[in-house]
């Protein structure tokens, strides 16, 4: 069997909230409470688990996700119209902005727990 990743905890102020915000974003299912736990799947077979942590032990993350240009279209008014800041690079030095990285398209924004979220359009490298 080749190594793929299965799941990874994501610390948040508020599972339910940090869950049902980015399931909201990439038009994903929420998945029912698993002890501690409030799962995210994505297509292709990783979940993030999102688990409440007091506030001060959060350390901020970095989670990126590949997405269609159609996929990235929707997210993207999502994530403007809810008014979440949003950059173009991860330093936030190009606020309001996307980016065309390798021939696509790309954003950072921001989790109710403070993560740094990306959606892709095409891979690095790529």
């Amino acid at each position: 069997m080749s190594v793929q990743l299965n799941h990874t905890i994501v610390h948040s102020r508020d599972n339910r909230e940090s869950a049902e915000f980015l399931a909201h974003i990439l038009a994903l299912e929420v998945g029912p409470e698993w002890g501690p736990f409030i799962p995210v799947s994505t297509s292709n077979g990783v979940t993030l688990d999102f688990a409440t942590v007091p506030a001060g032990s959060i350390s901020v993350q970095h989670y990126a996700f590949l997405v269609s240009e159609e996929e990235f279209d929707a997210a993207f008014e999502k994530i403007r119209s809810a008014g979440v800041r949003y950059f173009a690079d991860p330093h936030a030095q190009h606020p309001g902005e996307i980016n065309h990285n390798d021939g696509g398209r790309g954003v950072y924004f921001i989790d109710p727990a403070g993560h740094a979220m990306e959606i892709i359009t095409r891979p690095y490298g790529g």
